[in-house]
């Protein structure tokens, strides 16, 4: 099923060039993995503890989107650079989920927004992206299938936070939209527990 994952090619091709100056530079890609938690630690705290104020919402498309960057970066130096080592990859998956959770629970605080559905939200993004690796344990494949991806999830929420911040969605629009992005979750999660085990 088609996700924003499918683009990661042509997005890492942008990125060739940034990757290659951390390199010459010695930086590794644990370094850019922190650096991706601390900014998504921030991003969360900014919003939390604002109560959503429209200025941190607006910033919140920006700072999916470097994160979604320096994701792609701190695998491409890996690969690429002769730097993959077991703490990596580790490190890598811990703290994509971490990061997620850090800025998706901040949105328990907005007035707007049902907070028992940010949650569930949350806990069927940590059981997807488990599905994705127990996949690659399995049949030594780790999934990524969709339709509601890391990147898709990234997009949902940045778009509920802009709808939010300019005032463009109401409460009960709001519930049924995070309906929605927790039915595309559960989708997704049989298709990697499905496709996983195949």
């Amino acid at each position: 099923m088609l996700t924003i994952y499918d683009l990661k090619p042509k997005f890492q091709n942008l990125l060739r060039p940034i990757v290659q100056w951390l390199a010459d530079k010695h930086i590794r890609p644990n370094q850019v993995t922190w650096f991706a938690l601390f900014l998504s630690g921030l991003l969360g705290a900014f919003i939390y503890f604002s109560n959503g104020a429209a200025w941190s919402l607006l910033l919140l498309p920006v700072g999916l989107f470097i994160r979604m960057g320096l994701n792609a970066i701190d695998g491409m130096l890996a690969r690429e650079h002769d730097m993959q080592t077991k703490e990596g990859a580790m490190l890598n998956e811990m703290t994509d989920v971490i990061a997620d959770s850090f800025i998706y629970l901040a949105f328990v605080s907005i007035p707007l927004v049902e907070p028992s559905l940010i949650v569930l939200f949350v806990i069927i993004s940590i059981f997807t992206e488990m599905a994705g690796i127990v996949g690659q344990a399995i049949n030594n494949d780790r999934r990524y299938d969709g339709p509601m991806g890391k990147s898709d999830r990234a997009f949902a929420i940045g778009l509920a936070g802009v709808l939010i911040a300019f005032e463009l969605i109401n409460k009960e629009w709001l519930l049924y939209y995070l309906l929605l992005a927790i039915l595309l979750s559960i989708v997704t999660l049989y298709n990697r527990m499905k496709k996983g085990t195949q």
